[in-house]
Formats: C-alpha cells, sequence, structure tokens
C-alpha cells in the first residue's frame, strides 16, 4: 500500500538527497551561487523565485518575472531527477520527503509568479500538479 492509500496508484517517489547542494543551502551560502554550482538542485531555484516573489510584494515587475523563471527552471530541473527516479508524470511525490521539497516549492513559487502575472490557467495546472504530489503539499506552501 503507498503511503498515500492507492492499493492500485504508483508508489511515492523519493528524490535522493543531492548533499552537496542541500549542505550548501543550509549553511547559508547564497543560492545564486548554488544553482550556480549545482544546476540540478530545485531547492536553490526555488529559495530564487521565493525570494524574487518576496522583493515584488505581488506586483508586476522584473522580480515577478525572475521569479517566474527561477522556479520554472526549478520545476524543469525537478520533473528531470523524478522521472530519473521513475516517476511516470503522475503519482504521489510526498512533501514529507524533504530531497522533494525543492521540486515542490518551484511548483507552488510558479504557480504564485503565474497568478501574479495573470496566467491563470498555468496557475490552475500548478495546483492540481501539487494536488497530485501530495494533497498536503499546498497548505504546506501556504497555497490552499
Amino acid at each position: 500500500m503507498t503511503s498515500f492509500g492507492d492499493l492500485l496508484g504508483p508508489q511515492p517517489v523519493l528524490l535522493p538527497e543531492l548533499i552537496d547542494a542541500e549542505d550548501a543551502i543550509a549553511a547559508g551560502t547564497d543560492p545564486v551561487k548554488v544553482a550556480a554550482d549545482h544546476p540540478a538542485a530545485s531547492i536553490a531555484w526555488a529559495q530564487l523565485a521565493e525570494a524574487a516573489l518576496e522583493r515584488s510584494n505581488g506586483e508586476v515587475d522584473h522580480d515577478t518575472v525572475a521569479a517566474y523563471a527561477f522556479a520554472r527552471t526549478g520545476y524543469h530541473r525537478g520533473l528531470d531527477l523524478l522521472r530519473r527516479n521513475g516517476w511516470k508524470g503522475f503519482g504521489p511525490v510526498p512533501w514529507s520527503h524533504e530531497p522533494n521539497q525543492g521540486f515542490l516549492r518551484s511548483v507552488g513559487a510558479l504557480a504564485r509568479a503565474a497568478q501574479v502575472i495573470g496566467e491563470t490557467e498555468e496557475y490552475a495546472r500548478c495546483l492540481d500538479l501539487l494536488e497530485d504530489c501530495d494533497p498536503n503539499a499546498a497548505t504546506e506552501l501556504g497555497l490552499d
């Protein structure tokens, strides 16, 4: 049985730790440096996106567009890693597994940036993806 209670569904995907990148982020290294040194680490892109969204204060400006780009990069790098680890485009990606959080945070930041720039279909797709990955993810990200 999966941790989400679906006997017939796919098993949850638990991404591997990207220890060097995660340690650098935990040590307070600038996420710009972490993203440059470890471009496959969604956590760095998520942090860059979240910081840009904070600076934008919900306005359409350079920071909002940068947040969208950072978040989309983290999302796509996360998709690459998910697929390499058995994800077929649907199914559980638990928030509770910390290495999954970079991808999920990137999706959440992409949703926020899309909403600010008025891309309502992308916003809805991101929320649907979060729901499919983990029904608790949107709440954890303050998107409920």
